[in-house]
């Protein structure tokens, strides 16, 4: 436990404990923040402390402790002591089970979120998406490209734009991840940057079905296949109504059926037949 008046303070507000809070962390965070949550308020976490309890050093402790604080889960800062009538000011490091974006963040520093703990009733997490999942867990495929929750949700209606061309998990992965900078300054303007340039192109719109024309089954005459129902055509069933063909196709196709019905009716042709 830190000094009295330092150490670890919990901001309110705090969802109930599950076992994917940090999921969207690399594992070494996810890993870190985890510990960290489970520790009461007034532990020592500092950088020195936690390196003589993690299997981890002072340089790496420091690094994640910094992406721990992109990713919306830690803040460091100074309080007053109120109530003392003097001017002390401490150091202190807040930290949130809950991912909070840096609007949440500002409005807690001007006192503007209440400090009662909200009731532990029970509640059910927001379902997340297939994009922001594929976003929260980027930063296991490429650790450079680790992004916080605020990020993912800026992001995730641009991968559901990829999603929605075709893209699969893989696809917007190699996108993402293959031939990185190094170093990597800003993984969300990478990201943002990846998914805007390699953004797949519109799927082409479905083929219309082919317009056939099938021949009478019995003279051979083309026609559309609601005109030839059982495969023959009127004149061929003995319906004494003006052939569908003859109204509907090209007066080069029709020239051509009445030379076919000619050719058929003659008695030469029925003879030779």
């Amino acid at each position: 436990m830190a000094s009295p008046g330092y150490g670890k303070r919990s901001t309110p507000g705090q969802i109930p404990r599950t076992n994917h809070d940090f999921a969207h962390l690399p594992p070494r965070e996810a890993a870190i923040a985890a510990y960290l949550d489970r520790l009461p308020d007034g532990a020592d976490i500092s950088v020195k402390t936690l390196a003589k309890e993690l299997p981890y050093g002072q340089c790496a402790l420091r690094t994640a402790l910094n992406r721990i604080q992109a990713a919306g889960h830690l803040r460091r800062g100074r309080e007053h002591v109120r109530g003392t009538g003097s001017a002390r000011w401490i150091t202190r490091t807040w930290f949130s089970r809950t991912a909070r974006d840096d609007d949440w963040w500002t409005a807690f520093t001007r006192g503007d979120v209440p400090e009662e703990a909200e009731p532990d009733g029970p509640r059910r997490q927001p379902t997340r998406s297939r994009a922001f999942i594929l976003l929260a867990a980027l930063g296991r495929t490429a650790p450079a490209l680790s992004l916080s929750y605020i990020d993912c949700v800026r992001l995730e209606p641009q991968v559901t734009q990829w999603f929605a061309r075709g893209a699969t998990e893989p696809d917007i992965l190699r996108a993402l991840t293959a031939g990185l900078p190094t170093p990597v300054h800003s993984p969300a303007a990478l990201v943002r940057s990846r998914l805007t340039s390699k953004l797949p192109p519109e799927p082409p719109p479905p083929r219309p079905a082919p317009l056939r024309f099938l021949e009478c089954s019995h003279c051979g005459a083309p026609g559309r296949p609601e005109a030839l129902p059982g495969g023959t055509c009127g004149p061929c069933r003995g319906e004494p109504t003006p052939t569908t063909a003859a109204v509907l196709l090209p007066e080069a196709v029709r020239a051509h059926v009445t030379a076919l019905r000619t050719a058929a009716n003659s008695p030469h042709e029925r003879t030779h037949a």
